[in-house]
């Protein structure tokens, strides 16, 4: 075993040697200045990409929560809601939302906000998708250039948005009726837009606006009519009942329908509008143009029951107007109170009678035209209450010509044109039935139901004698009759005596007439047999039988 060697000594040791490396310390701190660095770019990013932050009120923020609920512009996500907090005086919720910078652009004046929620209504459902995703932010630009961060929500969605290939029409109308946004606009029965908004204007008329797609917008010129086609129109006249419907969407939550009115509704060189009347119906809008009104009044000494403001006003059986007003009146003279009816007139509804009249100068000026109302009247003109339906009393006015009404005072310079009127058919039915009730009251009815009960006592007593006296004398009568009928009948039985005797004697007197005519033809052969008598008859020959033997 060997033996361990001997630590070194002291003078033997090597000297350490110190180095000073002062690059490590640097090395250590270039981490945290990377990630310094890092943090400040992306904060910078972060901020140069940051979109506008903007405060939108609601009445309610049902379904809305911070982080989650999100802002859409064309279903496209545009930012997120980062807080919702009530107002300063607790009536609306404020939330913020932070937007995305592109949508920076979008953020105008007139940007609309709404909560998209599930929506059903008659004519159309919406939102169905946020029942599984939650409501979320509707976004929709507005035109103004004045930018802007706080906005007023609305509590339900506004216009529909459509295409940029279309025309947007504004409708005027005094109703809007049943429909609704979205409902269909027709064309010839096919579908070619939408309406989009429909607003109540200060004047309380409606103003519907609706969007015709690209190519159909080539359809609206300036003679184009529109008209309500939502609900039946159901017409029962001389060729039956008549049901029209655009389709069944028309029905449920509205339509409109357009087509090319009269080519006399505007002038030829005018563009086309961006405005249109809407009217109540196919018939209306395609009615040739009215022109101006003209105003009559008409005095009538009856009551009218029945008769209501737009009854029609017929010339001759054809439209010219409605009723506007009826009135009740006094007379202070006779204390009476007529019944006072104002009506619109339209001359132009005469169609080419008004295009002769007006080129006669009969439709110029209003002395004009009372002068030649003066000269119809004079010719018997009248109006006159008519039944419109028995089924529901309805009556209308009727302008005709009645040649027997008595002469009637017209003053051609009151305004409005008073026109002298007649009673009505059903007026003078009751005056009929009253007259003959009169009649019928003179009669002498006790002395006529007197001798009506002298006569039936005296027909009584007429019959009682036939029964008694007459029927049985006619049983006898009969009775003789029918025993004279069954003896005939014995007697021409063919098996009765009378019947063999009678052929025998006919059959003896052919054997008669067979014998005579024999003997005139015996005697037109032998004249000489009246002188000399009949001559014998030899009896015939038998012809001779030829043996076979006998020879030729």
């Amino acid at each position: 075993m060997s033996a361990a060697p001997a630590p070194p000594t002291e003078e033997e040791l090597p000297t350490p040697v110190v180095q000073n490396r002062r690059w490590i310390p640097r090395l250590v701190w270039v981490v945290p200045i990377a990630a310094a660095v890092i943090g400040i770019s992306l904060l910078i990013r972060n901020w140069q990409n940051a979109g506008p932050r903007i405060t939108i009120s609601f009445l309610s923020g049902e379904g809305v929560q911070v982080g989650k609920t999100l802002v859409k512009y064309r279903d496209v996500t545009v930012g997120r809601v980062s807080d919702v907090v009530l107002s300063a005086d607790h009536q609306t919720v404020v939330v913020s939302a932070d937007l995305s910078k592109d949508a920076a652009s979008l953020l105008k004046a007139d940007t609309q906000f709404w909560i998209v929620r599930p929506r059903v209504g008659v004519g159309s459902v919406s939102g169905l998708n946020t029942l599984l995703s939650g409501v979320y932010i509707g976004m929709k630009t507005g035109a103004g250039t004045v930018r802007a961060r706080e906005f007023a929500g609305l509590e339900h969605p506004p216009a529909l948005s459509h295409g940029p290939l279309g025309r947007e029409l504004q409708l005027h109308a005094a109703r809007a009726g049943s429909l609704a946004i979205g409902a269909p606009v027709y064309f010839r029965q096919f579908q070619v837009g939408r309406v989009i908004d429909e607003n109540l204007l200060p004047d309380g008329s409606t103003r519907v606006t609706v969007f015709v797609d690209t190519p159909y917008d080539g359809f609206v010129k300036p003679v184009t009519r529109f008209w309500d086609a939502s609900g039946i129109d159901v017409r029962l006249g001389a060729d039956g009942l008549n049901v029209q419907t655009e389709s069944l969407a028309a029905v449920l939550a509205g339509g409109l329908a357009f087509d090319d009115g009269p080519a006399e509704a505007v002038p030829a060189t005018a563009g086309i509008p961006g405005e249109f009347t809407l009217y109540k119906n196919e018939t209306e809008a395609m009615a040739h143009p009215d022109g101006d009104p003209h105003f009559v009044r008409m005095r009538f000494a009856q009551a009218l029951r029945g008769l209501e403001v737009g009854a029609p006003v017929e010339f001759v059986g054809v439209n010219i107007g409605s009723v506007v007003a009826v009135d009740l009146g006094y007379e202070g003279q006779d204390r009476t109170f007529p019944v006072i009816v104002t009506a619109k007139l339209y001359p132009r509804r005469m169609g080419q009678a008004y295009e002769a009249l007006a080129a006669q100068g009969k439709t110029g000026s209003e002395e004009t035209i009372a002068a030649f109302v003066g000269t119809l009247v004079n010719r018997g003109l009248r109006a006159q209450p008519r039944s419109g339906s028995l089924l529901t009393g309805k009556l209308y006015i009727a302008l005709d010509f009645l040649p027997a009404s008595p002469r009637a005072a017209f003053d051609a310079s009151i305004r409005p044109l008073e026109l002298p009127t007649v009673n009505g058919t059903f007026q003078e039915m009751e005056a009929n039935i009253g007259r003959m009730v009169k009649k019928m009251n003179d009669l002498p009815l006790e002395q006529i139901a007197a001798d009506l009960h002298t006569d039936l006592t005296d027909l009584h007593e007429t019959l009682s004698e036939l029964h008694t006296r007459v029927l049985p004398n006619a049983v006898d009568t009969l009775s003789a009759l029918h025993r004279s009928l069954d003896s005939a009948d014995r007697t021409l039985d063919v098996e009765s005596p009378l019947q063999r005797g009678l052929t025998e004697t006919l059959s003896e007197t052919r054997s008669t007439l067979q014998a005579v005519r024999e003997l005139a033809d015996y005697v037109d052969r032998h004249p000489d047999a009246l002188l000399r008598g009949r001559r014998p008859q030899n009896p015939p020959q038998r012809p001779a039988v030829l043996s076979s033997d006998a020879q030729p």
